[in-house]
């Protein structure tokens, strides 16, 4: 059976995980591999579907336990009926976030505890786990500043969040990295494009090589 890599690119609110992606998908498939970029929450219609509640801005008074209960059902969703199939055919998985943004947004960032949130995240995905994770890192204030700058891209519940909840996410994230360093690689995302895109593609592309040898 063929095995693929499941890479997941994490970060705060605009550290430009899309734009980097999109150039990551095609740089791999032009030295020869094959990708599946994906999303979450979304990737697939019903994971779809609760991306339109859990980011409706109208949602104002949504418990920090039921977000943290939507996502790990959105998740669990995609990664059977996407993620693993795609892995099965021995292709890259690009993910737009996995388990470690529940971790820092609601586990640290909302205060439910990491701990807590892992758990509910154990239930929906078991012992699931990216091979490897680039984590975005950008300054609150410079990521809240490029959504300003781009309205015309998707201005969600949690953008509107404020300052200091975004400050908690990042530390959050750190955290994360610290805790687990052979998974999780640290990229600056306030470079420029092309240097967090040539910084990505050489992590990824060692990973593939270090199995390879």
């Amino acid at each position: 059976m063929k095995q693929g890599w499941f890479i997941t690119i994490e970060g705060p609110e605009g550290a430009g995980k899309t734009s980097i992606i999109q150039r990551l998908t095609q740089g791999l498939e032009e030295a020869g591999q094959t990708v599946t970029a994906t999303r979450e929450p979304g990737g697939i219609s019903i994971a779809e579907q609760i991306r339109e509640v859990i980011l409706n801005r109208e949602n104002v008074l949504m418990d920090g336990r039921t977000e943290a209960l939507l996502y790990a059902a959105a998740r669990r969703q995609h990664l059977v009926e996407k993620i693993m199939p795609a892995l099965e055919e021995g292709r890259i998985v690009l993910c737009d976030r996995f388990i470690d943004s529940s971790l820092a947004y609601q586990g640290y960032a909302r205060g439910l505890g990491m701990e807590a949130v892992y758990d509910i995240n154990r239930f929906a995905i078991g012992d699931f786990m990216p091979h490897l994770t680039l984590l975005f890192d950008v300054r609150p204030e410079v990521g809240l500043e490029r959504i300003k700058a781009h309205r015309e891209q998707e201005v969600n519940r949690l953008d509107l969040e404020a300052l200091s909840f975004h400050q908690k996410v990042r530390e959050g994230y750190l955290q994360l990295a610290s805790q687990f360093p052979e998974r999780i690689a640290v990229i600056d995302a306030e470079a420029s494009i092309e240097s967090v895109y040539q910084e990505s593609l050489k992590f990824i592309l060692a990973k593939i090589k270090s199995r390879q040898e």
